[in-house]
């Protein structure tokens, strides 16, 4: 947009701040926040500095939530808009319906909370069996719960949130066209050829709110398929992660093998040439020792030979 600031100094530059505080780990939260601020203020932006100082930590739980949100960007919009095909299929779903639904809505819930988890493994953080659970209530919110899922989508959870106890349906006694048995019982008995239009209206309804389920069905099936595959590749690219690293420390040990040997090796070459040169000292004090001897042997020669002598 033209005009608006970009950057540490803008305002997308403190709400960027902000998105990647609540995708730091808990653990870092604090001095990051803290850092975050400083440099704010440092650069003249007090109010700045005090919106990222009242920035509160996050819980492991809505941490990786956000985590989630942030390193999964496509398939968070997807869940966001399943929530809402979903919601809408609920109010107009029979039993059979919501049966059917709540199993892919399961099925879902459990795919993103795993990969939640594998983000925060890959953080360094595992995540405890309360707070997975406390995940798949957050994501159970974002499906149920319409404000808990625009909370979700600003990426900035400071805790887990909880889902409502059951899923939005209309009111036990309420059929899918909105009237109560009451209501119809009161109502005046119709003619014949309005029996046949409310028919035709109660047929088309009831076929829209099936196209609606069906859709929701589809989309959920989609997004649980698209979940698994991510998550297959997932596990392959761990496995081969794994395989590099068996590999790596499989030559670090050889390395380390080979090293010790030959500071070993080092060690023996190092003593044999201490012994050399200590027997070519000895040689050379021998040697000086033979020559001395030998010009001394010489003079006492020459003296003898001397007849004057």
């Amino acid at each position: 947009m033209a005009g608006k600031r970009v950057g540490p100094d803008g305002e997308d530059g403190v709400e960027q701040v902000l998105d990647e505080l609540y995708a730091t780990p808990p653990s870092d939260f604090v001095p990051r926040r803290e850092q975050a601020a400083l440099a704010a203020r440092s650069d003249g932006r007090a109010a700045d500095a005090r919106r990222i100082r009242a920035a509160r930590r996050p819980t492991q739980a809505a941490w990786a939530a956000n985590l989630l949100l942030r390193a999964r960007p496509q398939e968070s919009r997807r869940f966001l808009e399943l929530g809402q095909a979903l919601r809408e299929a609920y109010r107009t779903l029979d039993a059979d319906g919501v049966k059917e639904l709540s199993e892919q809505r399961r099925s879902i819930v459990s795919a993103l909370s795993r990969q939640a988890a594998e983000l925060a493994r890959e953080a360094g953080h595992r995540l405890s069996d309360p707070t997975r659970q406390d995940v798949d209530s957050t994501l159970r919110a974002v499906l149920a719960d319409q404000d808990a899922a625009d909370r979700w989508a600003a990426g900035r959870l400071e805790s887990a949130l909880t889902p409502p106890a059951d899923f939005p349906a209309r009111s036990a006694g309420t059929p899918a066209g909105g009237r109560t048995e009451r209501a119809r019982a009161e109502a005046p008995r119709p003619s014949s050829s309005r029996k046949k239009d409310e028919l035709a209206e109660r047929r088309r309804r009831r076929q829209e709110q099936l196209d609606a389920a069906r859709r929701a069905a589809a989309e959920a099936g989609r997004l649980l398929r698209e979940l698994r595959a991510a998550r297959a590749d997932a596990v392959s690219a761990l496995q081969r992660a794994r395989e590099r690293h068996d590999l790596a420390e499989q030559r670090r040990s050889t390395a380390e093998e080979e090293l010790r040997r030959a500071g070993e090796e080092l060690e023996r070459a190092d003593r044999e040439r201490r012994e050399a040169e200590e027997g070519l000292r000895a040689a050379d004090d021998a040697v000086e020792r033979a020559e001395r001897t030998a010009r001394d042997t010489e003079k006492e020669a020459a003296r003898l030979a001397d007849p004057a002598d």
